[in-house]
């Protein structure tokens, strides 16, 4: 029996949300508290019980990640890049690296991270890719710069894109390798507690089997399921902020009077309440579609996924915002949830595929579909 979303939901409610200003505050997730998650089986439950995992199914997984969502985004998070480097190995791995890997990642006892971006790129920008890895012998050595790194701070394990050749490939760099340096990024506007780093390869000398998926090929491959998985992840975890800004809101208006009134029988706020609600039912309907479709390896959940996380990350945004506009001066204060809500919703647009690259491809979708 893997963790359900209801397990997860007394987990938040008790362990997570209570100390989310804290962790944002000392932008550090506790080692207890990722322990916590270990031990209920939410690293990587959609990895088979084999290994160690539950055999989750994806709707699962995406509620799971809804309510840590809902809870902390810095969490969520690392689940995700967790998430996709267990994926990358369970789908791409070789044998041996399987065995290795797939039940300590399971575990949580290796943690993963996913290192695409780099710092003189435009984000994810794989085509502008600086970090290579240069034959040598049966192996590579290592050389370049990975930034903004979600959980790099504690990383054990790196899935690594660099250039070789004409093509891309990923790797498997264990932190421990000699010339990997990890520099923490302090004071980000969101997601404060998810640890993010800047990587150095400095030279590392990696053997013929740290080499993940086909040589050349990692864009089309690794990079683009990895992707898929995250991108996944960040729409429900938005669906969670969405409730988290929903649930704030119906607190603080049932609670507060103005002018002798409390503040929801104000009709502009009930309006506010109301747009969340629309919001965040729509984002569960996308984001259960899309999870429907990788359940059944439907090819259509590529694209499914870039709808929910489109949708769900721009309701984010709005629904944090109103939730602060509800609170007023209270809503830019730590002493209410909301404004963390709305530094880390925005982030969501961001993260996994921006907003306007998002509505670029649905876009193109869209042209294809009716003038073809």
């Amino acid at each position: 029996m893997g963790p359900t979303p209801e397990l997860v939901r007394e987990f938040v409610d008790a362990a997570v949300a209570p100390n989310a200003e804290e962790f944002d505050r000392t932008e550090r997730l506790p080692e207890s508290l990722l322990k916590q998650v270990g031990s209920l089986g939410l690293w990587a439950p959609f990895l088979s019980e084999a290994v160690g995992g539950s055999g989750s199914d994806y709707v699962t997984v995406g509620r799971i990640h809804t309510e840590i969502g809902r809870g902390c985004s810095g969490l969520r998070s690392m689940l995700t890049v967790h998430g996709m480097v267990s994926w990358s190995v369970n789908r791409w791995g070789t044998d041996e690296q399987k065995d290795h890997w797939l039940p300590e990642l399971a575990s949580g006892a290796t943690f993963g991270v996913f290192c695409l971006s780099e710092p003189d790129s435009s984000g994810s920008d794989s085509k502008a890719e600086g970090t290579v890895a240069e034959p040598d012998g049966d192996g590579w050595v290592l050389t370049g710069r990975k930034k903004w790194i979600t959980g790099g701070q504690v990383a054990d394990l790196m899935m690594v894109f660099a250039r070789t050749g004409p093509g891309m490939s990923a790797f498997l760099v264990p932190r421990t390798a000699p010339g990997v340096e990890v520099t923490p990024v302090p004071r980000m506007m969101g997601t404060a507690a998810s640890m993010i780093a800047e990587i150095t390869f400095s030279g590392v000398k990696l053997g013929a089997d740290a080499l993940l998926g086909p040589r050349g090929w990692a864009a089309g491959t690794v990079m683009t399921g990895a992707l898929d998985i995250g991108r996944y992840s960040v729409a429900c975890g938005s669906l969670g902020i969405v409730q988290a800004a929903l649930e704030a809101s119906a607190r603080y208006t049932a609670e507060r009077s103005a002018g002798g009134k409390l503040l929801r029988d104000q009709p502009q706020l009930r309006a506010k309440i109301s747009d969340m609600v629309t919001s965040r039912d729509a984002a569960r309907l996308l984001c259960e579609r899309a999870g429907r479709l990788k359940d059944a390896d439907d090819p259509e959940t590529i694209m499914a996924t870039w709808i929910a996380k489109y949708h769900a990350s721009t309701a984010a945004t709005k629904a944090a915002s109103d939730a602060v506009q509800i609170h007023g001066a209270n809503g830019c204060s730590p002493d209410y949830p909301v404004a963390r809500l709305y530094r880390d919703a925005k982030i969501m647009e961001i993260i996994e595929g921006s907003t306007e690259l998002q509505q670029l491809t649905i876009a193109d979708v869209a042209y294809r579909e009716v003038l073809l």
